[in-house]
C-alpha cells in the first residue's frame, strides 16, 4: 500500500509542479551553471546504495590545490533560497518513482556514516529512506544527530499509513515556515562524527 501511494502521489506532484521544476531548472542553469542536477550515492533500504537527485545549490569553486572550497563559500544566495523553499528536493520525486526512496522515511545520509552508527541507530535502514521524515518535522537540521536518530528509529517502530499522512501535512507547514533548515553556525548541519565511542563509555 505504501509503495502504491508513494508512486501515485509522486507522479501527481511531478505533473502538478512540472512548470516550477522547469523554471527552477532554467534558473539554476543561468545563475549557477551545469550540471543542474546534483547526484550522490546514498544508502537506501538495508544500506544498499543508490544515487539521490537534487537541484544543485552550490558552485564548484576550488582553491589553488584543486580542493573544493567550504560549503559556506560555495552556497550561493540563490542556492540558499532554493533550500529555504525546499525546491532543491524536487528531483527526489523521481527517486520515489524509481522506488529508491519513499515520500516518508528516515532521510538518506552519507555513505561514509554507515560504519559510524551504533546497532540501534543503524535500524533506520530497516525501511526505505524518505524525502521527509519524523525527524524532519521535529527539528530537521536544528536538532542533534543523536536526537535525529532516535526519531528515525521511533518512526521505524511506529510507522503507519496515517503517520505518513500526518508527516506529509507537517512537512508542508515546515516548508512554509522555513524552520530547521540549518544548524546554528553551519550552512546545513555539521558532519556526523559517530557516537559508538560515547555509547560504549
Amino acid at each position: 500500500m505504501k509503495r502504491i501511494f508513494d508512486f501515485i502521489f509522486a507522479f501527481m506532484v511531478v505533473i502538478l509542479l512540472s512548470p516550477i521544476v522547469l523554471l527552477t531548472f532554467i534558473a539554476i542553469k543561468v545563475k549557477i551553471g551545469s550540471p543542474v542536477i546534483f547526484k550522490q550515492p546514498r544508502p537506501g533500504l538495508h544500506g544498499k546504495p543508490f544515487f539521490v537527485y537534487k537541484f544543485r545549490t552550490m558552485t564548484d569553486e576550488r582553491d589553488e590545490n584543486g580542493e573544493l572550497l567550504p560549503d559556506s563559500i560555495r552556497l550561493t544566495p540563490f542556492g540558499q533560497l532554493l533550500r529555504k523553499l525546499s525546491l532543491d528536493e524536487l528531483p527526489q520525486l523521481f527517486n520515489v518513482l524509481k522506488g529508491d526512496i519513499s515520500l516518508v522515511g528516515p532521510r538518506p545520509l552519507l555513505m561514509e556514516y554507515l560504519d559510524l552508527y551504533t546497532p540501534e541507530q543503524a535500524r533506520r535502514h530497516e525501511v526505505r529512506p524518505g524525502i521527509t521524515g519524523w525527524a524532519q518535522v521535529n527539528g530537521r537540521n536544528a536538532i542533534s544527530w543523536e536526537d535525529k536518530f532516535k526519531l528515525d528509529v521511533w518512526y521505524v517502530d511506529n510507522r503507519s499509513f496515517w503517520l505518513d499522512i500526518k508527516i506529509l501535512f507537517m512537512t508542508v507547514q515546515k516548508v512554509f515556515k522555513s524552520e530547521g533548515i540549518s544548524q546554528a553556525g553551519h550552512v546545513t548541519i555539521e558532519k556526523f562524527a559517530g557516537s559508538k565511542g560515547a555509547d560504549n563509555e
